[in-house]
């Protein structure tokens, strides 16, 4: 954090002026960033100089101790610097389970990190940009948990891409207030350009999402066309992490396509409602159609 003197006081009270994008944000002090969210005015900013030149405290110290500002309002402009947001209660109209955007130093969110170091390490970093995501209940929380890695991801600077590919019953639309109107579905089928139905989200630093589209008549003969291999191809060139949600396999073998194609696939088990033998069927059958089973993730949320 930068260190105010008394001649940057015109700079901090002109910062309207200021083009608050990703790159200059980075560049800002916290001040300036303070002012630009509406969480100091001029006159309080004014107070704030006065306190640290005479104390030698930082600016958010000095705004803390003015009871200015609070410890989440330091976290949230920390975030902005270091291309690291998140989002405040209310905002972004996203479900409260999406712990990664709300609870971001939360320890729900350690697990999120966690699966993201193995998968880099025992996946992405070997050569492979897509995974399927699956389960083997409807009610395991796995578009959700596929939601929050997405988000990781992207918080480590990977061009993350989220794909709906449960093509029945889908949720990232949802999740992420998009239209549904368009996605992979209509893509699959030739009606729709694939870069004019991915949804960048602004809110996340490096994160798409391609929503299911049109729920179709034949989704596993869809998901079996040549144009996924296709697809799947175009979008290694474009993005460093491909994730796709899958329907549960209690309710189909679509994500078998899905994970032949992509090679590999995660497995999410939900604790005391997923059963041992379902895990070991889902790998079963992962490993006959030709997929390497990363790994599997027991989450209890």
């Amino acid at each position: 954090m930068t260190i105010y003197d008394s001649s940057e006081t015109d700079q901090l009270n002109n910062s309207s002026a200021v083009a608050m994008n990703s790159s200059s944000v980075r560049k800002l002090s916290i001040g300036r960033i303070l002012l630009d969210m509406g969480k100091i005015t001029p006159a309080e900013a004014e107070r704030i100089l006065r306190l640290q030149k005479e104390s030698g405290l930082r600016f958010g110290d000095a705004a803390l101790k003015l009871g200015l500002i609070t410890e989440a309002d330091i976290q949230q402009v920390l975030s902005q610097q270091f291309d690291y947001p998140y989002l405040l209660p209310g905002q972004g109209n996203h479900p409260p389970e999406l712990v990664v955007a709300y609870q971001p130093f939360g320890a729900q969110v350690e697990v999120f990190r966690a699966v993201r170091s193995q998968l880099m390490l025992r996946w992405f970093t070997a050569g492979h940009k897509a995974l399927a995501i699956t389960s083997y209940n409807p009610n395991d929380g796995l578009s959700l948990f596929t939601a929050n890695l997405a988000i990781v991801f992207s918080q480590l600077g990977e061009r993350t891409l989220l794909i709906d590919a449960n093509l029945r019953y889908p949720q990232q639309h949802d999740i992420f207030n998009l239209k549904n109107k368009q996605g992979l579905s209509d893509v699959l089928a030739g009606r729709a350009d694939i870069f004019e139905v991915i949804c960048k989200i602004d809110s996340f630093v490096d994160l798409s999402v391609l929503p299911a589209g049109a729920l179709p008549p034949n989704p596993l003969e869809l998901l079996n066309r040549p144009a996924f291999d296709v697809l799947n191809a175009q979008l290694a060139n474009q993005f460093d992490v491909i994730l796709y949600d899958t329907l549960a396999f209690s309710s189909g073998v679509d994500a078998l396509a899905i994970a032949a194609r992509t090679d590999g696939a995660l497995i999410v088990a939900h604790k005391n409602h997923t059963r041992i033998n379902d895990i070991n069927d889902i790998n079963e059958q992962l490993k006959s159609a030709g997929a390497e089973v990363v790994g599997s993730v027991l989450i209890d949320f």
